[in-house]
Order: C-alpha cells, then structure tokens, then sequence
C-alpha cells in the first residue's frame, strides 16, 4: 500500500502534529515502506500452524506463587483522602 501526500496530512492532522514541507516526502516514503512491509508479512503462509501459549514446544509460563507480599496500608493511604467510609473512597456523584 502506498500513501499519498494526503494521507500522511490527514494522518498528521488526527495526531495533531505539525509536518514541514520537507517533512512530508519523507513520512509518505517511511510510512509506506512499513506498510508494504505489513503487507508482506500477511502474504506469509500462516494456515497451519497452531496457536501457542510458549515459543519453545514443551515449556510454560513459571507463575509465581499467590501469595501476600506486603502489609495492607490502606488506613495510611486513606488518611489523605477528603471522604472515606467503610474502607471506600468517596467521590461527587458527577452523572445524573
């Protein structure tokens, strides 16, 4: 796919970035040498080969244990907060 001076305007304009004139020519290039390369990988044949959760075959993820690793500070967060109760942080209602 190859984009055109358009293109990379519009796509500059939605990233609210500000291109020179010089810039352009080089982003319309750049950008569309990564999409022919995007295009080039979906052409890869990709059919049968299975989903898998590890690179190597045999292997998992080692989990750690699910245990409790720190003292529970929720008084000592909560003792800045303008409204508490019950453990919870009270917010404005902001919806109607």
């Amino acid at each position: 796919m190859s984009l055109s001076r358009a293109d990379i305007e519009n796509i500059a304009r939605l990233a609210r970035l500000e291109l020179t004139e010089a810039e352009i020519p080089v982003y319309v290039d750049s950008l569309s040498k990564i999409f022919a390369f995007v295009g080039e990988l979906d052409r890869a044949p990709t059919g049968d080969i299975a989903p898998m959760a590890h690179p190597l075959p045999g292997l998992a993820q080692r989990l750690r244990a699910d245990e409790v690793s720190e003292a529970n500070r929720r008084d000592t967060y909560q003792k800045n907060a303008p409204q508490v109760e019950a453990g919870l942080y009270l917010v404005p209602k902001v919806i109607e």
